[in-house]
């Protein structure tokens, strides 16, 4: 109930937001180039080990995400290049904020991971290719939306790892979760990828009438 009457909240803020936009003349392109610039800088707060700052700078980032397709609703401006430019510069933000952690964990601190730097990839490839099958079956006829590490649950995973990283130095057990967040995207982003592309090839057996 309580958790309800937040989301309401949010989304009059984010309406009132979009109806403000909208009356401004602010063409949704503009929105989407906008949040890529955003999360170039979270990018960078995560490359120089200011996780909680980049968690505080993606929210920003991804109410931007979410701003240009309801503004582009709201005053007809919705296109097909719009949409490719939005789904394709999600791919960059993602992409930017994995390189920064990379950076991050690869730099010579007391933090210096191996691992965390694997992790990072796999979950930065991972979460590409399951955006990518998921279009790229869909321009083929299938729908491949299965799977339950998607983009929406991978950026409050982000977002969470990134706010509980803020006192390098403390033992508390909420502290500094990202290396447990990055074990949890690399798994999961990998396994919904396998998982789409298990569906994908049965889909197709169907239509081939093979199954």
């Amino acid at each position: 109930m309580f958790g309800a009457s937040i989301g309401r909240g949010a989304w009059k803020i984010i309406d009132a937001m979009v109806r403000g936009l909208a009356h401004s003349g602010v063409h949704p392109n503009i929105l989407t180039v906008i949040g890529v610039l955003i999360s170039v800088a979270c990018g960078i707060l995560f490359g120089i080990g200011e996780f909680f700052w980049a968690g505080i700078v993606l929210i920003v980032a991804n109410i931007f995400d979410m701003l240009d397709g309801n503004v582009a609703r709201v005053t007809g401006n919705v296109t097909k290049f719009g949409g490719f430019l939005d789904s394709s510069l999600d791919r960059v933000s993602d992409m930017i904020a994995f390189i920064g952690i990379m950076v991050f964990y690869a730099s010579n601190t007391p933090q210096r991971s191996v691992t965390n730097v694997f992790l990072a990839g796999l979950a930065m490839m991972s979460s590409v290719m399951v955006s990518y099958t998921a279009a790229r079956s869909d321009s083929l006829g299938v729908k491949a939306n299965v799977g339950f590490l998607q983009r929406p649950e991978r950026i409050v995973l982000l977002i969470i790892g990134a706010l509980s990283t803020w006192d390098w130095d403390s033992d508390f057990f909420l502290f500094n979760r990202m290396p447990q967040v990055l074990w949890v995207l690399a798994i999961g982003s990998t396994w919904t990828f396998i998982h789409r592309m298990i569906h994908t090839w049965k889909e197709f057996r169907k239509l081939e009438g093979r199954e």
